[in-house]
């Protein structure tokens, strides 16, 4: 199916945000690059080191416990912890977050075609929001509602039903967009219309 055909059948989009907007790994590299710096000027602690360090890990374990490893590997102190902890909330990025390309030109017919776009959101909320702050929407976001999974009990079931129930669409009529499931989520998942975002043709 191409783009016109997944806007045409659908009367609303649920877009999840971790490598599905774009790629999460362009917040978490700069945040560790932010953060290196300021261990050099506190710690005098060669901050290029940090980053190698840091982007290794990321690549090879994820995010999981980043601060814990990096401290031991270059004896930072533990009360830095909180520095890393307000800087993954705060952090005042050197470079927008982009778009993936497909995901840009889906939403912009989206958009086009006059239908509402929902962001349904995992994770702290608070570093989210600051992703989300800062990437490059070029305009799309005044046509986008967010939704936090972490203020609602029911997780996901609750996310939909919430925007169903605001929105007045029917769940059928709504496509969500997101990263693949595990075997845990998937009974939930097949009822709904669920493109998981390396299907999502733009062609």
């Amino acid at each position: 199916m191409t783009y016109k055909d997944y806007i045409s059948g659908s009367q609303a989009f649920v877009f999840e945000l971790d490598n599905v907007l774009y790629p999460e790994k362009d917040y978490w590299l700069q945040v560790y690059y932010l953060f290196a710096q300021f261990i050099e000027y506190a710690e005098q602690i060669e901050g290029a080191g940090i980053i190698r360090f840091m982007e290794e890990t990321y690549r090879k374990d994820g995010h999981s416990g980043i601060f814990s490893k990096t401290a031991a590997q270059f004896n930072i102190p533990e009360k830095y912890q909180v520095n890393f902890d307000l800087l993954q909330q705060n952090a005042r990025l050197p470079l927008k977050l982009l778009l993936f390309a497909p995901v840009l030109d889906f939403l912009k017919e989206v958009r086009v075609a006059g239908k509402p776009i929902f962001l349904l959101v995992d994770g702290d909320p608070a570093i989210q929001l600051n992703k989300i702050r800062q990437m490059e929407w070029n305009g799309l976001e005044q046509d986008m509602k967010v939704y936090f999974l972490a203020e609602m009990a029911g997780g996901y079931i609750d996310g939909i039903e919430r925007i169903t129930t605001e929105s007045g669409v029917k769940s059928e009529e709504i496509l969500v967009v997101g990263a693949k499931k595990d075997g845990t989520n998937l009974a939930y998942f097949n009822t709904l219309r669920f493109l998981t975002i390396d299907k999502l043709s733009v062609t």
